[in-house]
């Protein structure tokens, strides 16, 4: 175990997203081979000058047709809810001072919600910062980093930054986390992380299961829950035993179900102990929007049920499709995104989609002709299958062939 000294850059998205972009519109025009080198050196290529985010960005940018479907960050379309907004513009006026009123207001509503006391919630600018400083606090030289594989990899570039051993353990037949494996990964692991449901799979590992791994897992190893798409999916959290441990960090972020990805919004929940620790990676005031539009998403009650529904339907009307065409999704997606095995390399499919002006998600190093489908509006969903549909039934051509390099993941690569 460690304190932390090390500072991320980057948020826990920004980055992943900016890789997808480049992978995707690499090689098709909209993103030049020469580009692509560059944004290669931004994810840092082994040997070169990496270009700086503010670069990165611009060029990206730059390179996104405006009327692009945009399904490949994992976000929410549908925005924050109209209470939020309405609330963002009554505190604009305000936002000349630091106010940790709103920020007390958010903890204790989400500590009443949900049965903790406020002192076990930290509120973050998204659940960037606790899932990296979680990492950086608790492993280390001799403390390694455990997760499942294919998952969110944001963890396992931290505990690369903390000089930590990276473990990743196959997910099960049914694609949830293989809770005996990492259990048992390493005696000494600092942080065994679980993302539930997973991020790229959107499938759910039992609360059964996680508590299973609670009290197996090496006695003083951190365990680290995600739960960042939780309300999208029927899981069970296990934001209670944070109550009665010291041994659990449990993430929450306010950038999925209720779309404010754009406005910076997150939580850990942990004993009080834990949060003083994660303190040694740095604070800062909350904004004043952020904290407001979290508290009234909170209070929302039709929020909930209401955008689970819609992005359901969309995914279950999109997998429909797939399946009834014969193309193979893995199963169980609970989540607003879902994976598919292309039968070919994952990358040529991105690069043929966003031709097509549809920006999909990427690749992880373990299946590289699997690609994650983001869920967006209805809307974008029937382009999506529209394209989709013409990209596979072309045949596979040397224009669409995904120019050689590094994919993002955090068993040593960089680029997705």
């Amino acid at each position: 175990m460690q304190l932390c000294k090390i500072q991320q850059p980057l948020s826990r998205r920004s980055f992943v997203r900016m890789a997808g972009l480049a992978a995707s519109l690499s090689s098709v025009g909209i993103f030049s081979e020469s580009q692509f080198a560059l944004a290669a050196q931004a994810a840092g290529a082994s040997g070169q000058k990496p270009m700086s985010q503010l670069q990165m960005m611009k060029m990206m940018m730059a390179s996104i047709p405006k009327d692009a479907v945009l399904i490949n960050a994992n976000e929410n379309p549908l925005g924050p809810c109209e209470a939020a907004r309405s609330a963002i513009s009554s505190v604009a006026s305000k936002g000349g001072r630091y106010d940790f009123a709103e920020m007390m207001m958010l903890m204790e509503v989400f500590g009443k919600q949900n049965n903790v006391a406020p002192e076990y919630v930290a509120v973050y600018g998204g659940s960037s910062e606790p899932l990296h400083y979680s990492v950086l606090t608790y492993s280390g030289p001799g403390h390694s980093f455990v997760a499942g594989n294919p998952t969110y990899e944001a963890g396992g570039r931290a505990a690369e930054i903390a000089k930590a051993k990276v473990i990743q353990t196959p997910l099960t037949s049914a694609y949830a986390h293989d809770v005996k494996a990492l259990a048992a990964a390493d005696p000494n692991a600092g942080v065994i992380y679980l993302c539930n449901p997973n991020n790229p799979t959107g499938t759910i590992t039992s609360r059964k299961d996680i508590l299973w791994l609670l009290d197996n897992k090496p006695k003083d190893t951190m365990l680290l829950v995600d739960e960042a798409y939780i309300h999208l999916s029927d899981a069970e959290s296990v934001i209670d035993q944070t109550a009665t441990r010291k041994d659990i960090i449990v993430l929450r972020t306010f950038s999925k179900i209720y779309g404010m990805a754009g406005i910076r919004c997150g939580l850990a929940v942990a004993h009080p102990d834990v949060l003083h620790k994660l303190e040694n990676c740095g604070q800062n005031p909350m904004a004043i929007t952020s904290c407001i539009a979290g508290r009234v998403s909170l209070e929302d009650t039709s929020l909930i049920p209401t955008r689970k529904a819609y992005i359901g339907e969309a995914r279950t009307e999109t997998i429909k499709f797939l399946t009834d065409n014969k193309y193979k999704v893995i199963p169980g997606s609970q989540s607003n995104c879902f994976m598919i095995d292309t039968g070919r390399n994952g990358r040529q499919v991105m690069a043929a989609m966003a031709k097509k002006k549809v920006i999909i998600g990427r690749t992880w190093s373990i299946w590289p002709n699997v690609v994650r489908i983001s869920v967006g509006t209805k809307e974008d969903m029937a382009k999506f299958r529209t394209a989709f549909k013409e990209v596979m039934d072309a045949p596979v051509t040397a224009s669409l062939e995904y120019p050689a390099g590094p994919t993002v993941g955090f068993a040593g690569s960089r680029l997705s």
